[in-house]
Order: structure tokens, then C-alpha cells, then sequence
């Protein structure tokens, strides 16, 4: 039986799932990473990607067909000719290249998406300016780098991590602003997430008992590996990730982008992903209670009665979506004695913030929400599930998987499929 494997790239480490051909799970593998300077990260990518490889039994890789990576959105890299790292990568969060928005913002159609601190192309913009930058020939994120460790050829990316470097995802090609540009950097060639790019390089085939025929696939970000393993497949299906952060995915047949509130959509097939990310999130619920004391506490509060406590949880000042705002203040006055009913405002203001997201995101045009499926640590929360159904009005389950490495795996098995 053939086997296929997804590789999740995430902020704490790597995790790998080998699939068979029924999608059922033969093997899940995890390594996290450990504290290093960012200028060293690379290395400790490749060393996680080796040891997950190492991990899988040898009888399991023998089976694998195709392989597939996500990496976090916008977690960049610039490379030589043969695909070292010329600098230190920028991760996802890295705003540094805030100082070339203006640059940006005379040169990119109003409201675009690269309009922002964290964009590929502002962060490409920034490394254009350091001496390294001589030795560059290609820019890449951080999926298409480690593909490029199993197949050897540079300069290939997928629409998914290419749209904030301002790929046209509706024209599937670079727009003539960006050609304009002239960025002196090889830009990567974008296929559709999933399609085969090439089999693994006959080195790694032999180091790790890899089929010889075992196809390497254009890979997608975590965020979008995370939807496509919830078991969402409809318009007006959803995906919400409660994990640090709030992160909405809803599937629509219409395309929205829109900066002023922070909205982007990812193509999916013939659909699209039209969706946001707030700042708050379960990283605000761990600055005032620990683990025990989450699901402990919850279990004391009723789900079906509204809390009068009206947040704005977020651990310091600016939001992105569905206000996006960089000043916006963190609300979390008046907070009671009673650690039951300032913990019932919190989940209940938070719900509050999805389903604000929810009605932009519909109010701009997506289908109308019909199911929201959850991921991430809050997906286990019954309370706070009950919370946020009584808010969105619609039914609200968990993920049918919740790890991004699956919806990878799916990703590697339809290439093979198609």
C-alpha cells in the first residue's frame, strides 16, 4: 500500500503524519526545536527534518509515495546559487520591514496585502538593503527551502506561501506592479499547492530508504494545511483556530481582500479561503490562568448565560482583524474577584471578537456561515464551545484532525490522485 507524508513546520518544532491510501494514520512524529539564534535556524530546520525522516519506521518509508511541507506563512529566506542561506531568515512575526511600507504603499494597488509589517515582499524589501543581500540570487519561504532539501531544485514556490509576496493568486501570475519593480532576486516560480515538482534527490533516497520514485510536492502554509485536515469542504463551512492567537478560515465561492481590516483570501481549487487573525487568543487566557485552572474553572461556568464583562482580551496594545488597529488598547477591566466570572468574560469576549469576524468577512461578500469547525488547544474547551455556538448561531464542532501535518498528508496523497 502506498503512503504519503505530511511535514508541519511550526513555531515550537516540526511534527511529520504518514497516511496510507484510505487517509487513516500510520505514524505520527514530532521534534521540537531548541533555542538558538535565529541566524542558526536554518540548520536546525534541515536537523528536524533529517531526524523526522529517521523517526519513521524503515517499513513505513519504503511505502512513501509523496511528501508535502507547510511552513508558517511569510517565514522568509534569501539563498546563493546552490541554496545557502546568505542571511539570518525572517520569521513570520519579524516587522522589521514596517520601515519600507511606505515605499510599498507608492507602488502596490491600494488595500493590497503585501501592505503589511510582515509581508514576504516588505521583508524582502528590508533584506534588499543589508550587504548580504549581494550574494543572493533566490528568495524563499521557509516550505519551499526545506522541499528544496529533498529535491534539490531552487526557485519554486506555491500560491499559497507566494500570496504576501504579491503573487496574483485569481491571475496566477505576477502582477505588472511587482514586475516593475525590478528586485534584482530571483522571485520563485509559484505551482498550485500539491502539484509534484520532483522525485527526491537520489542521495536522500539512499540516506533514508526512500523509494526511488518518491515525489517531493509544492507545499502550502500551516494556517491552510490546518483547514484542509478539519474535514471542511463546503462554502460556508469554516475553520477556527483557537490556539495563541484567533485565526478564522471561512470557504466561499467569492475572493475578498481588504488591509483596512486585516481580511486576505488563500485560493483553494475553485474556491477561496477568505479568513483573518486577531491578536487574542489563548495566549491572553494563559497569562491569568494556568492549564489545571482552564479546565477546572470552565467547568464551573455556564455556557448558555451571557457574561456582562465586556473585553477586548490581548496581551499588548494593536489588533490586526477583525479590527485592525496598531493602537488599539487591550480591555480587561473591571476584572472581578471571582476568578469563575473573569474567566466566563474572557472566553465570552473572545467569542464575541469571532463572531465580529465571522459578520465582516460575510458582511464583504463570503457565503453565508453554516458550520464552524475549531482547532487548536481551545477545540477541547466544552464551555467555551457552547459559548461561541450560543454567539455564531450556527453549530460549532471540533476538527475532525487537528494537526496541520495531516491536511499535508492529504495534500502529498492528491497529488498522486490528480
Amino acid at each position: 500500500m502506498d503512503m504519503y507524508l505530511g511535514i508541519d513546520f511550526g513555531t515550537s518544532g516540526a511534527r511529520g503524519i504518514v497516511i496510507d491510501d484510505e487517509a487513516c494514520i500510520q505514524i505520527e512524529v514530532r521534534y521540537a526545536f531548541e533555542d538558538s539564534p535565529i541566524c542558526d535556524m536554518p540548520d536546525s530546520w534541515q536537523k528536524a527534518l533529517f531526524e523526522l525522516l529517521e523517526q519513521i519506521p524503515k517499513e513505513l518509508r519504503r511505502e512513501i509515495r509523496a511528501i508535502a511541507i507547510n511552513g508558517t506563512s511569510s517565514t522568509v529566506l534569501v539563498c546563493d546559487a546552490v541554496g545557502k542561506p546568505v542571511d539570518a531568515p525572517l520569521l513570520y512575526n519579524d516587522a522589521r520591514g514596517s520601515s519600507m511600507l511606505e515605499q510599498l504603499r507608492s507602488v502596490a494597488p491600494p488595500n493590497h496585502n503585501v501592505l503589511s509589517a510582515t509581508s514576504s515582499l516588505v521583508k524582502l524589501l528590508w533584506m534588499r538593503q543589508l550587504p548580504s543581500f549581494n550574494n543572493a540570487k533566490y528568495f524563499l519561504h521557509q516550505a519551499d527551502w526545506l522541499a528544496f532539501l529533498l529535491h534539490g531544485y531552487l526557485g519554486i514556490s506555491d500560491y499559497h506561501n507566494a500570496l504576501k509576496l504579491g503573487y496574483d493568486v485569481e491571475q496566477l501570475k505576477y502582477p505588472e506592479w511587482l514586475e516593475k519593480m525590478q528586485l534584482s532576486i530571483q522571485l520563485p516560480k509559484v505551482l498550485p499547492p500539491g502539484t509534484p515538482i520532483s522525485e527526491v534527490r537520489p542521495e536522500i533516497a539512499a540516506n533514508f530508504g526512500l523509494r526511488h520514485d518518491c515525489l517531493v510536492c509544492a507545499g502550502t502554509t500551516d494556517s491552510i494545511a490546518a483547514f484542509l485536515a478539519s474535514g471542511a469542504i463546503l462554502p460556508g463551512e469554516a475553520v477556527t483556530s483557537l490556539g495563541s492567537t484567533l485565526v478564522l478560515k471561512l470557504l466561499s465561492h467569492t475572493r475578498i481582500e481588504d488591509a483596512r481590516y486585516g481580511i486576505y483570501s488563500h485560493r483553494l481549487g475553485d474556491l477561496w479561503l477568505a479568513g483573518g487573525a486577531s491578536n487574542t487568543g489563548g495566549a491572553v487566557l494563559k497569562q491569568f490562568f494556568s492549564n489545571a485552572e482552564l479546565e477546572s474553572l470552565s467547568h464551573e461556568i455556564d455556557g448558555s448565560k451571557a457574561s456582562e464583562l465586556d473585553y477586548y482580551p490581548l496581551l499588548k496594545v494593536g489588533d490586526r482583524f477583525p479590527i485592525n488597529n496598531p493602537n488599539l488598547p487591550p480591555r480587561l477591566e473591571p476584572r472581578p474577584d471571582n476568578p469563575i466570572k473573569f474567566l466566563h468574560g474572557l472566553l465570552e469576549s473572545i467569542a464575541r471578537i469571532e463572531t465580529r469576524g465571522y459578520e465582516l468577512l460575510q458582511k464583504m461578500g463570503a457565503d453565508k456561515l453554516t458550520r464552524v469547525y475549531t482547532a487548536g488547544g481551545g477545540a477541547a474547551n466544552d464551555t467555551w464551545t457552547a459559548i461561541r455556538a450560543r454567539h455564531l448561531q450556527v453549530p460549532v464542532v471540533a476538527s475532525i484532525y487537528t494537526e496541520a501535518a495531516y491536511g499535508t498528508a492529504l495534500l502529498a496523497m492528491r497529488s498522486v490522485e490528480k
